[in-house]
């Protein structure tokens, strides 16, 4: 056979192979991790589902203020935690000190002493859950002058 039709005949083996594994490569578990991930992470997550479905969600809280006021002291936040936040999760947080940079509204890069705030909560309260974060988000950027707080969401497995 002729190299440029061996190597036609390749090219077209592979996307034939490529195209019947692409549903395998999309399909997904119960709990959201797509195939692939599980295969690419080996026996680390081949373990088996515990705990209930949660959400985690952190809140990325940042101390320096724009208008180059005082930065938020650790008295200052744990009494915006205990009146913002601890009422609407009052089952648990985990509060990290962190250090932290962004890209503020003027291109500028700010590198700032933080807060990381951890909650956990089940997928069913998720609606009523994610409303209330919002609020708290635009509480304390109100209070401290902050142009903005961080959020992250993940789907959690929580088995308490």
């Amino acid at each position: 056979m002729k190299p440029h039709l061996l190597r036609t005949r390749a090219v077209l083996t592979a996307v034939g192979l490529l195209l019947a594994a692409a549903p395998a490569a999309y399909a997904t578990l119960a709990d959201g991790v797509p195939a692939a991930a599980v295969a690419a992470a080996g026996p680390a997550m081949s373990v088996p589902a515990r705990g209930k479905p949660y959400v985690e969600s952190r809140l990325l809280f940042g101390t320096q203020r724009p208008d180059g006021g005082p930065a938020v002291t650790d008295r200052q936040f744990m009494a915006f935690v205990d009146r913002e936040i601890t009422p609407d999760f009052p089952d648990g947080l985990t509060v990290q000190s962190g250090r932290g940079q962004w890209r503020d509204a003027h291109g500028t890069v700010e590198k700032e002493r933080s807060y990381v705030l951890t909650l956990l909560y089940p997928v069913a309260r998720a609606g009523t859950s994610d409303r209330r974060i919002e609020e708290i988000r635009r509480a304390y950027e109100k209070a401290f002058g902050q142009e903005s707080v961080g959020r992250v969401d993940d789907r959690a497995r929580v088995d308490l």
